[in-house]
């Protein structure tokens, strides 16, 4: 459980990354959204004790973030976005080096290393020089420091931004092996969906919406998505791309109207919040 009270982070007098967040962060796998700019790193920075907010507070399994850094500390693992490999090191090397950092014994931090990348499909790999491995191999060595920490929470910053998509799914597959809650950040559509129970919408520092993807959709029970170029009738309008949401039984009308129909899906959630997402 990680609850967040009135979390603000300005930058000098005006700018604001974030704008007095509050949630309840409850399910298993949660995924942070939003543009890039949004305030999800910021957040995500903040709950993982490496950056201090301007006000406000939160907790972790009922430690306070500020008050109990270094409980907190013991209790989760962070991925930041921009981590990288030293590449003379193989992944075996670099995942004893940072497990030893978290207390384990070298003989303990071998072990569960060993066990980790086994378990993500690198063990033949564990010697290599990293700088040899792809990008997704070697997104996914951070994930088996994650997974071979063993820590209550993890925090994941943007972890496939970058990946081609077989690396992407790689990855995912990786991530759905972490059994510790989860706090995600991304900007991909499909990564939400394909890894989270619950999914807090983050835009110009402020929380737009927030609940599980199946509450979140239930909105729109019942409709599908029609879209034109140019079209008359919209319910929103991006460029010249009209998209109007419609009841299953005016399919046909559309359709005759030049318009295509498609499935409601998490896009919808952020063009209906005017947050304009990639997909």
């Amino acid at each position: 459980m990680i609850e967040i009270k009135g979390i603000t982070k300005r930058y000098g007098k005006h700018l604001y990354a974030l704008k007095g967040i509050n949630a309840s962060l409850k399910e298993r796998v949660t995924t942070v959204i939003g543009r890039n700019g949004a305030g999800k790193t910021t957040l995500v920075r903040i709950l993982s004790t490496q950056l201090l907010p301007t006000s406000g507070t939160a907790t972790i399994e009922g430690y306070d973030i500020i008050k109990d850094t270094k409980k907190v500390r013991n209790l989760i693992s962070s991925i930041p976005q921009e981590s990288q490999l030293i590449g003379i090191l193989s992944p075996l090397e670099q995942m004893q080096l940072y497990l030893m950092a978290k207390g384990f014994s070298a003989q303990q931090a071998k072990a569960e290393s060993k066990e980790a990348l086994d378990q993500l499909e690198l063990y033949d790999f564990r010697n290599a020089p990293s700088d040899t491995l792809s990008g997704g191999m070697k997104r996914k060595v951070f994930v088996a420091m994650a997974l071979a920490a063993k820590s209550p929470v993890i925090f994941l910053d943007e972890p496939t931004t970058g990946l081609d998509p077989l690396s992407r799914i790689e990855v995912w597959s990786a991530i759905k092996r972490l059994t510790s809650k989860i706090i995600l950040t991304t900007h991909y559509m499909e990564e939400a969906q394909e890894l989270s129970n619950e999914v807090v919408v983050i835009d110009q520092g402020n929380i737009m919406t927030h609940g599980t993807i199946q509450h979140l959709l239930s909105t729109f029970n019942g409709k599908m998505r029609a879209e034109k170029l140019d079209g008359e009738e919209y319910d929103i309008k991006i460029a010249n791309v009209a998209i109007k949401y419609i009841e299953k039984d005016k399919v046909d009308e559309f359709i005759s109207k030049g318009y295509d129909i498609k499935r409601i899906n998490l896009d919808d959630i952020f063009l209906s919040k005017g947050v304009m997402l990639e997909s």
